[in-house]
């Protein structure tokens, strides 16, 4: 398969070989995207070929806190912080609190030795992301748009 220059795009190419497979093909596709409405009409014209579709909503407060401690496994996180990086995180997807918490955990390193996390690290994080980086990179880290339009 061609990904620059192609002349078949991917989905298009990957939903023909779907055509030849047989009712009984023990074959399993998984298919993921942030963007799925971009991708509604290839799949809407094709009817049939995809079985279900699951939407994986953003992660909720709860989710997010889950997401800094594991993400922030080994580092100095206190509970003030984890709930200040839940909290402040809020409309983000994954990607983007992991890419948080690599940043706090640099933050930390640089500031002392990494012996420790302050909620200035979540601060300069988010502005890193969201807006010295603009529009685009709080896209691409999947920000929430109201964080990013602030």
């Amino acid at each position: 398969m061609k990904f620059r220059g192609c002349e078949e795009p991917l989905l298009n190419r990957l939903l023909n070989e779907m055509d030849g497979l047989k009712q009984d093909a023990d074959i399993l596709f998984v298919l993921t995207t942030n963007r799925p409405q971009q991708l509604e009409s290839a799949l809407a014209g094709r009817p049939g070929r995809i079985d279900q579709a699951i939407e994986v909503p953003l992660p909720d407060e709860t989710g997010r806190s889950k997401l800094v401690r594991l993400y922030g496994k080994g580092l100095p996180l206190d509970e003030a912080v984890v709930a200040e990086a839940a909290r402040r995180s809020e409309g983000t997807s994954c990607a983007f609190i992991k890419e948080l918490v690599r940043r706090l955990a640099q933050a930390s390193l640089a500031r002392d030795g990494g012996n420790s996390v302050v909620s200035a690290e979540i601060d300069e994080g988010l502005d890193d992301m969201l807006f010295s980086g603009g529009r685009l990179n709080a896209q691409l880290l999947g920000g929430a748009q109201a964080m990013a339009a602030g």
